[in-house]
């Protein structure tokens, strides 16, 4: 778990270690990362908006392609939430109604089911921006079957969202002399503002309840 903490924290670091160690296979890596974020349940605590602004900052910094960047950050964002997709429309009834299940939180799935009774079909943008959420959202639109060309429609877009501002702000961002001496300041805040609105939602929820 501290580990993972610090992978969290220290992204900018971890990262110029694989670019130093793998060069030109950081952009399998990076498309490894992204794809399991998004299309594996079993994986959400994978980094995600972090990971993208250090990504941007990397391509300001010349380390990285931006254009090929974005490019991997959209393709393997797409193709995850289709693969959750599918496992959600073949496997979520079983496991949503499952009470033993050791690998799926059904909290999260629970949550996300709220999140699309709240925001429509637009849930699968806004689950983008939305850790844990962004993870859960495809699978819970296959359980649900929502129609796939309506699925497929959002899965883009929001890949699309997803990957052109929060790399373009670390792009941007990142040449700024402040944010490259501060770059583990700005992880942690972009995870702080990442969680603001499940958090925000939480406390709503409890007050309800009161």
């Amino acid at each position: 778990m501290q580990t993972l903490i610090q992978l969290f924290l220290h992204l900018d670091t971890s990262l110029a270690a694989i670019v130093q160690q793998y060069g030109v296979w950081t952009y399998m890596i990076i498309f490894i990362i992204i794809f399991c974020e998004t299309g594996l349940v079993v994986t959400p605590f994978l980094p995600g908006d972090s990971l993208l602004f250090v990504l941007g900052a990397f391509a300001a910094a010349r380390i990285l392609d931006l254009s090929l960047v974005i490019s991997i950050i959209i393709i393997a964002g797409v193709l995850g939430d289709m693969v959750n997709y599918h496992i959600g429309k073949m496997m979520g009834p079983k496991i949503f109604h499952s009470e033993t299940n050791r690998f799926f939180n059904k909290k999260y799935l629970i949550k996300t089911q709220e999140f699309y009774e709240t925001y429509g079909s637009k849930a699968i943008v806004i689950a983008r921006f939305t850790p844990i959420i962004r993870t859960f959202a495809p699978f819970v639109a296959g359980m649900g079957k929502m129609k796939y060309t309506t699925f497929f429609f959002w899965n883009v877009l929001g890949a699309f969202l997803w990957a052109m501002s929060l790399t373009f702000a670390g792009y941007f961002f990142g040449n700024i002399p402040f944010v490259q001496k501060n770059l583990t300041l700005m992880i942690v805040l972009i995870i702080a503002l990442s969680l603001l609105p499940p958090c925000i939602e939480y406390v709503r929820a409890r007050m309800k309840k009161r």
